[in-house]
Parts: structure tokens; sequence; C-alpha cells
């Protein structure tokens, strides 16, 4: 079957449905690789800019918090100005931000580059809404299923591409090669995909709730994690929280008062939608955003610091690829139990998993089994959350809400991520050895960070009403 010339003419070319799936796939890889390549990387930077795992862990922050806002924005830009075309500006914004990594010579270079790369954010949900825009409506789900399991499975396989990089070439060539993919997304965007023009929306964007997020929570983030070199009782660090506790509070008095605001803060009266964003929000600060960046340390730090297993970088992706292909396989059987009995159970089987998971970092850290046994549990409760979320906010908000409320949902899920691992990052550079090299307390420190977020992600999920 062919689309692009059945509906008044308003496509510029036609394509059949199958490579209409396979462009938006090959386009949401750009993405994925962009979120997870770096994970890989954390080690070698913290060993070639003689940094701590805190600085070096803004690499990661700064993409996620601009993630978060451009996921945000970008689903609106696409229908004011046609969703193709957003994609194709996100792109080269995601190529340039490559180079400028790629050329750096320090980690604030590398900082500025992927705050540049956060725009691919935004990639995710324009490809799941050019999949509803151009394919038959009986096609969409399992159109969209699949470009959302290729970001799972992408992720998956970045830490292995970044790993033999890295073994055998050099940090700068995983910034590149992300630069030249994204190029070749741009190309397949332009001249394969069927266009048409946008077809407008009546909402304004709110800019200010979207720009002014990133600082205030960015502030917060930069002064927790100098409250160890400063100290709390330093102006600078007391500055810099709580003025970004005051912005954060000022952002959420303009997101009530906005018509078409970032977050629809008025959402959260609804106590199912309200326990869902928390539960949101417990994983991603947990273990969604911290276990990616956890696993790489451990794997890659050398057998003689107090916490590593002296992998190489491509071993160590191997062994992340291989358990992670767990999690992606089980994605259909979460689907499944999330239609039969609802995504409540769903949502308490992967936040279990993670508890269970949690437990094995600690208990297991010093054995390469071991390890891909927590990768494994990890995976698959990565999977039965990530089906299970989108599904309780379709039980939790009516049809016409349902975007807005993804919406939300991503900016909670990024911004979280973000959060977590800077404050992960914090607690290992501040039990670190002399050359960063990790402890085990600071280990510790992070498994009970992980298993405190996992229980109040079930506690929160028991809390959500049953689906009727």
């Amino acid at each position: 079957m062919r689309i692009g010339s059945t509906r008044s003419g308003r496509y510029t070319r036609r394509r059949p449905v199958w490579v209409i799936v396979a462009v938006l796939v090959a386009v949401e890889v750009i993405s994925a690789f962009e979120t997870s390549m770096v994970y890989a990387a954390i080690p070698t930077f913290i060993a070639e800019f003689h940094s701590d795992a805190a600085t070096v862990g803004w690499a990661v922050t700064a993409f996620l918090l601009v993630a978060a806002a451009s996921a945000a924005v970008c689903g609106r830009l696409g229908d004011m100005y046609g969703r193709e075309r957003v994609l194709i500006v996100l792109l080269v914004a995601a190529a340039t931000g490559s180079l400028i990594s790629a050329v750096g010579d320090s980690i604030g270079s590398i900082v500025a580059g992927r705050a540049v790369q956060g725009v691919a954010g935004a990639i995710l949900p324009l490809c799941i809404g050019l999949a509803r825009e151009h394919l038959p409506a009986a096609k969409v789900p399992v159109a969209v299923a699949v470009i959302s399991g290729s970001a799972v499975a992408a992720g998956s396989a970045s830490l292995l591409v970044a790993g033999v990089m890295l073994d055998h070439a050099s940090w700068h060539l995983i910034f590149v090669v992300a630069a030249a993919y994204a190029v070749g997304a741009v190309a397949l965007v332009a001249f394969v995909l069927p266009w048409r023009p946008p077809t407008g929306t009546t909402e304004k964007v709110d800019y200010l709730g979207a720009v002014a997020f990133v600082p205030a929570i960015a502030a917060v983030l930069l002064g927790v994690n100098k409250s160890t070199a400063w100290g709390w009782s330093d102006p600078a660090t007391l500055g810099l929280v709580l003025g970004g506790l005051a912005a954060l509070a000022l952002w959420v008095l303009w997101e009530l008062r906005a018509t078409s605001p970032i977050v629809n803060v008025r959402q959260f009266r609804d106590r199912k939608f309200s326990l869902t964003m928390l539960a949101t929000l417990a994983i991603s600060v947990g273990p969604v955003g911290v276990t990616t960046m956890i696993v790489p340390i451990v794997l890659q730090s050398p057998t003689s610091a107090p916490v590593g297993l002296g992998l190489t970088p491509t071993n160590a992706g191997w062994l992340s690829f291989v358990g992670s292909m767990f999690g992606f396989v089980c994605t259909p059987l979460s689907g499944r139990i999330a239609a039969t009995v609802g995504a409540r159970t769903s949502m308490l089987i992967g936040s279990a998993l993670f508890l269970a998971g949690n437990a094995l970092l600690l208990v297991v850290h010093d054995s390469v089994a071991g390890m891909m046994v927590m990768v494994v549990t990890v995976s698959v409760a990565t999977a039965f959350a990530y089906t299970a979320l989108p599904n309780l906010l379709v039980e939790a908000v009516p049809e016409r809400a349902t975007s807005e409320a993804a919406g939300t949902n991503a900016v909670i899920r990024t911004g979280g991520s973000g959060i977590g691992v800077s404050i992960a990052t914090m607690l290992l550079s501040s039990t670190a050895l002399a050359g960063g090299l990790n402890t085990l307390g600071g280990l510790n420190a992070i498994v009970v960070m992980l298993s405190v977020t996992s229980l109040a992600a079930i506690g929160f999920t028991l809390l959500i009403p049953r689906r009727r």
C-alpha cells in the first residue's frame, strides 16, 4: 500500500507503508544514540580530563534537561510548521552539537555540545506523530510499537558501538559518527518521507515556560553538586539552591496562568494522573535514570579500585547490549499484561524488578556473571515500566487530553533522569579516592538511593485506582 497522493493531493510524494516506518525507525535511532552513547564514555572522560563523576556527569545531565524542554515544545511547533520541517531542524542541531563535542578538548566543550544535542529529545514524539499523520489508522499501533521498541534497542546498541570506538579509536569519534548519522537522517526525511503542509494550531507555544524550566532545575542541581566542595553554608551554594527553588515556584505559578502551558499543572488535581506522574518521577530519578550510568562505571573501572571489574569498553558494551535485549523481548508480554489486567499491574512488576536489580547491584558488583543477571533484571523492569506508563495515562485522562498528558510525562521522565544522574554522580565524587577511583561507600549510597525511589514507585502505584 502506497501513501502520498490519496489525501486531496497534499503529499509531495508516494511511499509504501513499510518505507515510511523504516525511515522513522532510522531517524529515531539517532535520538537513542545521542541519549545513551555518553554513558559508555564516562569512565574515559574521568581519566582523560582528570575529573570526577560529578563534573563529567553534566555531559548527561545537560542533555537530559534540554531534552525535557525540547520534547515539551517541539510537538506544538510540529503542528504549526510541519513535523517534517521541525524534525530536520532538530537533526541539524543534533549534528551541530555532536561536532561541538567532537572538536572540543575539555569537559566543558563536551557538556556544551551535549546541551545542543539535547534537542534530539523531541525526535521520538515527532516520529510517533508522523506515523499517525502518514499511515492508515489500522497500521498506527504496530508502527508506534516498532518505533518505540527501536528506541530501546538502539539505546542498548549505542553502548556497544561507543565501546568499540573507545577501544579502537578515540572518544572524539563517537560524536563524529553521531553527527554523520544525523546528516544522513536529514537526507532521509528530506528526500524519502512524504511531506504535506502543516495542519496548523490555534494554541500558542509557551516559550517562557520551556526556557525557564531548564535553568531553574540546573541551578538547584549545580548547587547540590558543588555542596561537597563549597560547603552548604557557602553563599554560592545557598544562592544556587534557593534561587533555583524560587525560580521553580515562579515557574509553577506561570504554568497555572498560561493558556497553553508546557506542563498543565491543573491535571495534577486528578488522583490517578498525579499518582502516575509521581511514580514516573520516582523511577526516573532512580533506576531508569541512574542504572544506565552506574553499570558502565562498575564494569569499566580498574580492578585495582575498590569497585570495578576492569572490562574494556567493548566488552562492557557487549554485556549491556546482550542483557538489554532480554528487556526488549519482554516488551510484548508487558503490553499483554497491561491490556488484560491493567497497566497498574505491569508497573508494579516493573518497580518490584527494579528493587530486585538494586539488591543484585549491591551483592554481585564484583562478578561479571552477576552483573549480567543484574542488567537482565533491570532491562526487563524497564520494559514493564515503559509499557505501563503510557497505558496508565490512557486510563487516567480523556482521549482529547492524551497528547498533553504524554508531553507532561515526557518532561517529568526526562527531567527526572537528569536530576537522578546529577545526584548519583555527586554521591560518587564525594566518596571517591584520589584519582577518581570510586569506593564501595559511594556504590552503597547509590543503591540506597535506587532502593528508596523504587519503593516510592511501588507505593505510588499501589495507590493508583484499579482499572474498571
